[in-house]
């Protein structure tokens, strides 16, 4: 039986709805539209005819969900694949990394949380490492925790022997823009070394500021700073292949242009500097209704498939374990928390893409459904965040309850 140390009080928040104010400037050019003042971002882009929709955001359960509530028994996988409840009690988690002794941290959004998470082989025991933070993602390098909130970045040094440990603000050093919209982090430490950091767009669908709709790279201490990336609206998610070492990374495409356009990304970025379109260029080459310019696509790297209308796909794990069967290393898992902006709902499950390097010939395949009754119109489940454990077992995070599954193979 799990045991966990976690205030449950009540919170809701509808995803994507919340803005800081921001001392600085400007730095979008917002495409006008039939949005009062006031309302809220999400809203931003819908032309006319759609201004009486009831689409918005899902709101999350930021609470504690028992394990009895999470029906863990409805997720089906391939045959000879297994999935249990791992954890649960960390209300919001998301994004996941493991440190040298083997505990798992997880950050959150709407929550503001770090969690960390002891595993001592017969119960998992959690903690809060920090709290009331804007957001904040995390990820473990030479033995320290970095977290990376919209606003802040602090390195707690041998954080998994020491609990008391006192983090060190680098936050001037990373020079972050003060944006919020699409701005929450998705942070990991490529092959080179260095902290990738995404900053998505602060908008719907605008002519971006500089710092925003791009990935960087940072040596640790936020130094050398490098843009490696450009035109990515909202990647929640990167990994890189196995064997190439190339950086692959999700997108999620822009709202308010219909059910089925465009599609969220699957991206493979060959050399820094390429370009992937925002706000011009969205998808398979769709040329944005809002924002034109002639030959909206030229020079625009396009995807290596598309990953469904509004699925909000999130992480991307190369899967490099023994435990799987054979065809499944080097392939792909892509988590997709499920649409808000689409008349009936799509997403909510986790697929497996193959492919070859290059990303040519790429196949999209189901590997957990459930989350959602596609009768109903309804979901229980979001799906976020992959962890690889030493075994070759798959750890995955759900936002909506608070819990991580573990998916392994008995063959």
């Amino acid at each position: 039986m799990h045991k966990f140390l976690i205030a449950t009080t009540l919170v809701w928040l509808a995803a994507g709805c919340a803005q800081m104010p921001s001392s600085a400037p400007p730095t979008v050019s917002p495409v006008a539209g039939p949005v009062p003042a006031g309302a809220p971002a999400w809203q931003q882009g819908r032309d006319a005819n759609q201004a009486a929709s009831r689409l918005a955001p899902l709101p999350g359960k930021l609470t504690a969900t028992p394990p009895a509530e999470i029906p863990v028994q409805n997720l089906k996988l391939p045959p000879g694949f297994r999935i249990e409840l791992w954890s649960h009690g960390t209300p919001g988690g998301r994004a996941m990394a493991r440190s040298d002794s083997g505990k798992i941290y997880i950050g959150t959004r709407g929550i503001g949380r770090v969690y960390e998470i002891t595993d001592n082989g017969r119960e998992r025991t959690s903690r809060v490492v920090v709290d009331k933070l804007n957001q904040p993602a995390v990820a473990f390098h030479n033995g320290a925790l970095y977290v990376f909130a919209i606003d802040k970045v602090l390195r707690y040094d041998g954080i998994d022997r020491n609990p008391n440990a006192q983090p060190v603000d680098l936050t001037a050093r990373f020079n972050l823009p003060p944006e919020q919209h699409h701005n929450w982090k998705y942070i990991r430490f490529g092959p080179d070394g260095k902290v990738y950091v995404p900053f998505g767009a602060p908008c719907n669908i605008c002519i971006p500021g500089e710092p925003y709709a791009q990935i960087r790279r940072y040596d640790a201490d936020g130094s050398n700073m490098e843009v490696v990336a450009r035109g990515v609206r909202n990647t929640q998610g990167f990994d890189w292949h196995p064997v190439t070492r190339e950086l692959w990374f999700t997108d999620h495409g822009r709202d308010w242009m219909g059910d089925d356009s465009p599609e969220d990304e699957l991206n493979r970025m060959a050399r820094p500097g390429q370009n992937f379109g925002f706000p011009y260029c969205h998808a398979n080459g769709i040329a944005d209704r809002d924002i034109r310019k002639d030959r909206a696509c030229d020079g625009v790297t396009l995807p290596v498939a598309g990953m469904g209308p509004h699925a909000a796909a999130m992480g991307l794990h190369f899967y490099t374990g023994a435990m799987f069967p054979p065809e499944y290393r080097n392939a792909m898992f892509v988590a997709r928390k499920g649409s808000w902006n689409r008349s009936k709902k799509f997403g909510y499950d986790v697929v497996m893409v193959s492919s070859d390097a290059s990303g040519a010939n790429a196949r999209v395949t189901p590997f957990v459904t459930g989350f959602a009754n596609a009768d109903a119109d309804t979901f229980w489940g979001r799906p976020v965040y992959f962890l690889q454990q030493a075994d070759g077992s798959l750890l995955l995070s759900d936002e909506q309850v608070g819990a991580i599954y573990r998916i392994s193979y008995a063959r």
